[in-house]
């Protein structure tokens, strides 16, 4: 009988996405086949103090319909001494945002040697950071809407001098956060300082993006080296734009799988998805979002998600499902690409 793979869930966390993650987890955990899996959940608070197993599940609003055989709630040793059994073979790490999409805890499992879902320290951090993201793609090439950063420092001497000149509608945002936390759409110059202040209380850098008036297409991205794109989804926001709100609150919004659009416009859309990922430096996973104009008909990029939501009805499995990988064989596919880029990265040399 093969031995069953451990899997640490990591989720919830010090962001303002905690409750997006705690909805992911759940559907993953739930997901893992339990004679393949043993599932160790792994569960970070809003304070930032790590629960395990029994304890880390109380964090879970459906915790009581999870069933799953788990361990007994002892704390866990991520880098066990050299030569030792790993107490975990696989984290599939489900936070959202700030402290768990940027790079961070990606560092922290690269020190302790284990196999982790997702991209690695760098992508996640240039994926998690919309200014030096678009820097990236445009310098590949890749179209990219107008934008400007602003520090949290600057907001005062940014709007004294931008007032009267940005082109309005513009969106103001927090440059290292997801889920639309913290998004203002600004449509006159008295409404900017008050979109500045309000991005501001969720990071020290922001974004002002120009407003383009588009459709919302959005494409999942999967692999490692040789990643392949799914059919492309639309949005049909039921508010103004696609915010919070929209995507977690109302049930109003369409998702529209797959998008309707061209067989040439899904080639388009699909090229850029899969180039967006490898030149943000991609793995495992990527939800990458484009605008098409509605004037022009032209593509843009607007940013990729590393570790997109993961719930049954979220974009990124559900295009998946929709181009025939089913939720649970998505996950299966992501442990898979786990090992192997941990697997080939233990194959270099750390000595000279």
């Amino acid at each position: 009988m093969n031995k069953k793979v451990r899997i640490g869930v990591i989720f919830g966390g010090r962001s303002g996405e905690h409750e997006v993650s705690l909805r992911s987890a759940e559907s993953i955990i739930r997901s893992l086949d339990a004679s393949k899996y043993e599932v160790i959940p792994i569960g970070i608070t809003h304070e930032g103090r790590w629960l395990t197993s029994k304890n880390a599940l109380a964090l879970l609003p459906a915790r009581e319909t999870i069933d799953k055989t788990l361990a007994s709630g002892e704390s866990i040793t991520l880098a066990p001494e050299p030569g030792a059994e790993r107490f975990v073979d696989v984290i599939f790490p489900v936070l959202h945002g700030t402290y768990g999409e940027d790079g961070t805890i990606q560092g922290l499992l690269e020190l302790a040697n284990v196999p982790y879902v997702g991209a690695g320290v760098l992508g996640s951090a240039v994926g998690m950071d919309k200014d030096v993201m678009k820097r990236l793609l445009r310098e590949a090439g890749l179209p990219v809407g107008d934008y400007w950063p602003v520090r949290k420092s600057e907001i005062a001497s940014f709007a004294d001098a931008n007032l009267k000149t940005l082109p309005y509608p513009v969106f103001v945002k927090p440059a290292n956060l997801g889920s639309s936390v913290g998004i203002t759409k600004v449509h006159r110059p008295d409404e900017l300082r008050q979109g500045l202040d309000a991005a501001a209380e969720f990071d020290r850098k922001l974004v002002v993006e120009k407003g383009i008036d588009a459709r919302e297409i959005e494409i999942s991205v999967l692999g490692n080296d040789d990643p392949i794109a799914s059919v492309p989804g639309e949005i049909i926001p039921s508010r103004e734009f696609y915010d919070y709100q929209a995507k977690y609150v109302d049930d109003d919004s369409e998702l529209l799988i797959p998008a309707p659009i061209s067989d040439e416009q899904r080639r388009e859309a699909q090229r850029l998805a899969i180039q967006t990922f490898r030149v943000l430096e991609g793995s495992g996973l990527g939800r990458v979002d484009l605008f098409l104009e509605r004037k022009t008909e032209k593509f843009y990029v607007n940013e990729i998600n590393t570790l997109p939501g993961f719930t049954a009805i979220s974009m990124y499995p559900k295009m998946w499902e929709a181009s025939g990988i089913s939720y649970a064989e998505l996950v299966d596919r992501l442990i898979a690409l786990a090992i192997e880029r941990h697997a080939e990265k233990n194959k270099l040399k750390t000595k000279y």
